[in-house]
């Protein structure tokens, strides 16, 4: 159903950097970069890294997440230890959660992100 999703960065390197480590073991590729964006996909749909069209800074949503389903626990928890070793902060250690197994973080630019499986 979703085509793509874009979260917005103020230092789209850091960003890259960030997304490049934590989709790694996911075997998402990059889908399209130029100066303003990267995004990567592992198929159907994309997530990627902006800087505002506008030129004004780039700010989080308050209450937005962008829910990533990831193929195991096992992942998950690997890729929240990854998450965080590069730089995201905690907002939900990995545990089962009433609709399966989650993680809760936030980007370096404070994009709030869950990696969740529903097995």
């Amino acid at each position: 159903m979703i085509g793509f999703t874009w979260v917005p960065t103020n230092d789209l390197e850091r960003a890259i950097a960030f997304y490049d480590a934590l989709f790694a073991d996911l075997g998402a590729q990059h889908a399209a970069t130029n100066e303003r964006l990267t995004s990567w996909s592992t198929g159907s749909s994309m997530f990627g890294v902006i800087t505002p069209i506008n030129g004004e800074p780039a700010t989080i949503g308050n209450g937005n997440t962008v829910g990533l389903m990831i193929p195991s626990t096992e992942m998950i928890d690997a890729m929240y230890a990854k998450a965080l070793a590069h730089g995201a902060k905690d907002e939900g250690e990995p545990g089962p959660r009433w609709y399966g197994y989650a993680a809760y973080l936030r980007d370096p630019d404070g994009n709030k992100l869950c990696l969740f499986n529903m097995g």
